[in-house]
Formats: structure tokens, sequence, C-alpha cells
């Protein structure tokens, strides 16, 4: 039966350790000159990192009016990490719990208040403040046919306060958010 040793117990010619010695210090250089390079050129931070706090969710509607589907006073967080990654929540001013005090068992009126009381999804925010887009790269949603999408979204930032208007419903309705 063969007899292996571990890595630390092969003797090896002198002349290939040498070379060894020399790619490895190769090596440590080219990473020292990247980390140097990357420290003196880092990429500018998300414009938009920070924590955000939702002041308003309300539908614009096809003939001009404006509805509240989250209430006159939602709850919602917007967490954007310098690097651009996100993560959204909106819910109803409202919930209501399940009479069963179970989330696998409730009826289906239950369900259909908790889903359509909220809104949340992550992934990456692109920012480009020169045409004042927004381009959320959605990696999950509560809403799953948003899973994988990207949503571009002209927005307006303003005495702290950062708005944008999500793209039109099949309603016709346009979505429009607000963040302090």
């Amino acid at each position: 039966m063969p007899r292996y040793l571990p890595a630390f117990q092969l003797s090896l010619p002198t002349r290939p350790r040498l070379r060894l010695r020399q790619l490895g210090g190769l090596l440590l250089a080219m990473v020292a000159a990247a980390s140097a390079g990357a420290a003196t050129n880092p990429l500018p931070p998300n414009p938009l990192a920070g924590t955000w706090t939702l002041e308003e969710a309300y539908d614009l509607l096809a003939d001009g009016q404006r509805a509240e589907p989250y209430g006159t006073h939602p709850a919602g967080l917007l967490l954007v990490g310098p690097d651009g990654h996100y993560s959204l929540q909106i819910f109803h001013e409202t919930r209501t719990p399940f009479a069963s005090g179970d989330k696998w068992h409730a009826a289906d009126e239950e369900y259909r208040a908790a889903v359509l009381g909220m809104s949340t999804h992550f992934g990456r925010l692109d920012v480009d403040m020169v045409k004042r887009t927004l381009t959320f790269r959605i990696e999950r949603a509560a809403f799953p046919n948003w899973d994988g999408k990207a949503q571009t979204r002209p927005f307006e930032l303003r005495d702290e306060l950062l708005s944008y208007k999500v793209p039109k419903t099949p309603t016709g309705a346009t979505p429009v958010s607000v963040w302090r």
C-alpha cells in the first residue's frame, strides 16, 4: 500500500525551491501593487448610501388623482450600502395579525392583505446623477415577477428627500416613493 507524506515532509531539490520563493515574492509584490493602486483609486461610494425612512408611498392614478395603497402613514426603510447593495421594505400602516397566530394556516383574505400590504426587495442600486435615474437590480422581491429584473426609475433629491416613480402598473397607476 502506498504511503503519502504530508506536503511539508516532501523534500524538493534546492533549485525548484528557489523558484518557488521567487514566484512567491513576485506574487506578493503584485498583490502589494494592486492594493496600493486600489487605495489611491477607490471606487466612489454610492451617493445614496445610508438609511432612508419612508415618508410617503402613493399611486398617481391615470386620471391624476392620488391613492394610498399602504395607508396615509406607511412604514418603510431603504438601506443602501456604499457598494450599492440595498434592501427596501414598505409596509401598510396597519397590519392585522392572522387569526390563527400561524403564518402557515390563515384565511385567503389574510394572505391577500399581507401580500398586498407590503413591497419588499433587495439587490444592487446603481445611481446615475447625470441622468437622475436609479436602477434597482433586483435579486429577490416579495413580488416574484421582479426577481432578477432591473428597473430604472427617475428620481429627485431635494432638501434631504429622495423621491422616485416606479414603472406604471397594469392598472395605469404610477407608484411614488418618498424617503428621508
